[in-house]
């Protein structure tokens, strides 16, 4: 028995052997890449309104009202704090001046608030410096534990400052004179010949004793050589002056 169509019905699809037109009543693509889908205009339209609406809730204050065309790019403002370009905040630098006055021959250098009396050279006038303080790098290595000062066999060596005597007589055949002072210093002097005894306080520039020749590495008739200690640490002795360092002078 043979089946009849009807006269204009649609007949099956001979190009991929399916039935005929789906349920929707669309028409079936027989080969190709499907059909793009594009956003309709009230799907984008709904968007950019949906992101003009998030703006507005996290920008403060009101927003204007913008008119939207479907398809139109929008620039949304967004309140942003500004930023103020100032200084960094520094506190205040206190420079105090620099204390710095004339150093009178014999006369003190000792700055306020030291606790230390006052100190001068251990000779009368301003004596000359043959050699100056050499500090060893170890305590057992050789150095130059003081300075060595210039002047004439027999001239009167003096306390640099006040204090009690120590020590009066030989150290290793060299005759010594050591005197303690306030904040644990103690200041030496050789060679010379005692005028004073273990126990005498003297005031500074008090006559000690009188200066002996032939002190080992002095270019002269004699030398002094003035020490100063803290403990078991050498110092320099000048800077009970404030003089800073010692400078030699050529001969």
């Amino acid at each position: 028995m043979r089946t009849r169509h009807a006269p204009g019905g649609p007949g099956p699809d001979r190009s991929n052997g399916r039935g005929g037109p789906g349920a929707g009543g669309g028409a079936v693509r027989t080969g190709g890449a499907p059909a793009p889908n594009r956003p309709r205009p009230a799907a984008a339209a709904g968007v950019v309104l949906c992101g003009l609406a998030l703006a507005a809730a996290a920008a403060p204050g009101p927003v204007a009202s913008i008119p939207v065309v479907a398809g139109a790019a929008v620039s949304v403002p967004v309140a942003v704090d500004p930023v103020v370009a100032g200084p960094a905040a520094v506190g205040p630098v206190a420079v105090g001046p620099v204390a710095v006055g004339p150093v009178v021959a014999g006369a003190v250098v000792a700055g306020p608030g030291s606790g230390l009396p006052a100190f001068g050279w251990p000779l009368d006038g301003v004596p000359r410096p043959a050699r100056r303080f050499e500090p060893p790098p170890q305590p057992w290595l050789p150095g130059h534990r003081g300075v060595d000062l210039i002047a004439e066999p027999g001239a009167v060596v003096r306390a640099a400052g006040p204090g009690v005597v120590l020590h009066a007589g030989q150290v290793a055949g060299r005759p010594v004179i050591t005197v303690g002072h306030s904040a644990g210093l103690r200041t030496t002097y050789e060679p010379v010949t005692p005028g004073v005894r273990v126990g005498d306080r003297v005031a500074a520039g008090a006559s000690l004793g009188r200066l002996e020749p032939g002190h080992a590495g002095c270019p002269d008739r004699a030398c002094l050589h003035w020490g100063l200690r803290r403990g078991e640490e050498y110092l320099d002795p000048t800077a009970l002056l404030g003089l800073g360092p010692v400078r030699l002078l050529p001969l």
